[in-house]
């Protein structure tokens, strides 16, 4: 697998994938230097004028909730179904799923709608759109990650896409295999949008593969092995600005043989 991912990486850099986001405007910037920094080319385009056209040049949509919108939702929804059209894999980040009635409806309208390749949350977002009891915090969870293996794999199985839940593990499920990830840094839940950037680098990978599955795990464990660098790399005079600035550098400069060396994750089959 870790061979695989490296080529993944090196794909993406041969080829420069645009990755079309309706994102939130929190971690916009974030996201679209997260997926410059390893390889591909960003659009942040949200007009239901525009996002058809945007989405039809694209190797990815990818469509985040963060700061949801009566305007944005229509877009999501007319990109989502124009990826579909199209064989475009289209990734959700559903953040805050159950912390209002408008994100609960939205989500619930765009799993209707729009065939998803995969869905990233953290444990809490995932347990609401299982239809499980969560432990919501606005945007964060509070939830632990007990069952979490068993809720992705079911989870994945009745949506048909591969489930990503990010935390201290990570799980990625597609049904059938399960990875776990244990790389990262506990820095990574003190800074905002590591999650949305996750999301980021997984619609990039996806865009240059058909296994939704392998791209899940190369874009958390990209992120994973870019915290532990990021972490390594600080003085001791520097804090969450100079880390966060480092996952960037971190990601930019992440290579085949970091991968090959640095991953620490585990396959099970289901």
């Amino acid at each position: 697998m870790k061979s695989q991912i490296s080529l993944l990486l090196e794909n993406v850099k041969r080829t420069n994938p645009l990755i079309h986001h309706i994102t939130n405007y929190v971690t916009a910037n974030d996201c679209a230097n997260i997926v410059l920094a390893i390889g591909g080319s960003p659009v942040m385009a949200d007009d239901f004028d525009e996002v058809e056209e945007m989405v039809s040049v694209a190797s990815a949509l990818v469509i985040n909730i963060g700061t949801l919108n009566s305007r944005t939702i229509d877009s999501m929804i007319l990109a989502g179904k124009k990826a579909n059209a199209l064989n475009i894999p289209v990734i959700l980040d559903p953040v805050g799923v159950k912390a209002t009635k408008l994100r609960t409806h939205t989500v619930n309208k765009l799993l209707d709608e729009v065939k998803f390749s995969i869905i990233r949350g953290n444990m809490s977002e995932i347990k609401a759109i299982a239809g499980l009891e969560s432990n919501i915090k606005g945007v964060d969870s509070n939830d632990t990650v007990n069952g979490s293996e068993d809720i992705a794999k079911t989870l994945a199985l009745d949506l048909k896409c591969v489930i990503a839940i990010t935390g201290a593990k990570d799980i990625i499920s597609n049904g059938r295999k399960t990875t776990i990830i244990e790389n990262g840094h506990p820095l990574l839940s003190k800074i905002t949008g590591t999650g949305c950037m996750s999301t980021s680098l997984i619609g990039t990978f996806s865009s240059v593969t058909n296994d939704y599955y392998l791209a899940s795990i190369a874009g958390i464990l990209s992120m994973g092995i870019a915290g532990e660098m990021a972490y390594d790399s600080l003085d001791k005079k520097d804090a969450l600005g100079t880390f966060r600035v480092s996952i960037i550098d971190s990601i930019s400069a992440l290579t085949s043989k970091d991968i090959l060396e640095k991953s620490n994750l585990e396959e099970k089959y289901c």
